[in-house]
């Protein structure tokens, strides 16, 4: 423990004696050896949700939705040749609060019927940037315009994550990551999507429940063609971010995802390498006669820069969160 002041340890005394907590700075002077970056606020809780709740069925469709049956793809090994479900607990889309069937997943029975399938591999979430508590939208029928307004569980759901600010949001994205955390297999991965709204308090509370060596990438999203802001000091607002964890990095699932190269004129040749054991490094590839083996380079592994046109007027539906 290290040393303390007189004045300090007669600053503790008067805070034991008042039974009031004492400064964050004492956390640090008291425990020395744990020096670490950790995310606090207002209420925090180390309590984790595990209730388990049972799934209804309420629709299911057995054959893939294809325009014709002859342009139905095999959709990997979910559905057997006449298109119907082999497995149980996959393909499923559930309606529901995403902690309680989080919660559920992980204690329930279905947990055992994800294990032995090789868990969970990915996870993708694209939690609330709050964009406003007025989830209200306009909808067409016939000749007619309807206003449809938040419903009850909407309005709850809002309050619950944003009623306290910044506190209740970061305890509400908190709970759920430390629950999908749980759930994911050693070999996956975690994607999560946010905007400048809340992205600083999603890397502080993934780096702490997934562990920073645990971070892969920051992919950006750019929405091009976004229109004029003469007048707003600042510049175009028009990215996102995708955060990348891995539940245990260099144990991951990693498939490499290539671009094919559109203009031939910007093909490339490039000398092929072999990995050598010995030396730990990558040395080039030669025939038997010694010559260097080469290749023509026609497509490119894609970067973390994800240009996408952005939604125009005629594709926008009304929904305030709605995605390309």
């Amino acid at each position: 423990m290290p040393l303390l002041t007189e004045q300090e340890q007669q600053e503790i005394i008067r805070y034991i004696e008042a039974e009031k907590p004492l400064p964050d700075k004492y956390r640090f002077l008291l425990f020395g050896e744990k020096r670490e970056v950790e995310l606090v606020w207002n209420g925090k809780t180390n309590e984790i949700c595990n209730i388990v709740l049972p799934f209804q069925v309420i629709e299911q469709v057995d054959e893939p939705r294809a325009e014709k049956p002859e342009e139905s793809a095999p959709q990997f090994e979910l559905f057997d040749e006449r298109g119907r479900q082999l497995k149980g607990w996959t393909n499923k889309l559930i309606w529901g609060d995403n902690k309680l069937i989080l919660s559920s997943l992980k204690n329930g029975p279905l947990r055992e019927e994800i294990e032995k399938q090789g868990g969970l591999k990915l996870i993708y979430i694209d939690p609330p940037f709050d964009v406003g508590a007025d989830f209200s939208m306009d909808i067409e029928i016939g000749g007619d315009t309807f206003t449809k307004k938040p419903n009850i569980l909407e309005e709850i759901a809002y309050r619950d994550t944003w009623g306290k600010g910044a506190d209740s949001f970061i305890a509400m994205i908190y709970e759920r990551l430390i629950l999908m955390r749980d759930l994911l297999a050693e070999d996956g991965s975690i994607y999560v999507h946010c905007d400048w709204r809340v992205d600083a308090f999603i890397r502080l509370a993934l780096d702490e429940v997934f562990g920073v060596d645990n971070f892969q990438n920051e992919a950006v999203i750019h929405y091009t063609a976004v229109g004029l802001k003469a007048k707003s000091k600042k510049y175009h607002q028009n990215t996102e971010t995708i955060f990348y964890y891995a539940r245990r990095k260099g144990n991951h699932i990693w498939n490499e995802v290539y671009e094919p190269i559109k203009d031939p004129s910007r093909y490339r040749t490039a000398s092929k390498h072999v990995w050598n054991v010995e030396t730990g490094k990558a040395d080039r590839l030669r025939d038997e006669e010694g010559n260097i083996q080469y290749f023509e380079v026609k497509e490119y592994k894609v970067d973390n820069f994800i240009e996408i046109a952005a939604l125009r007027g005629d594709k926008k539906v009304g929904y305030p969160t709605q995605k390309h």
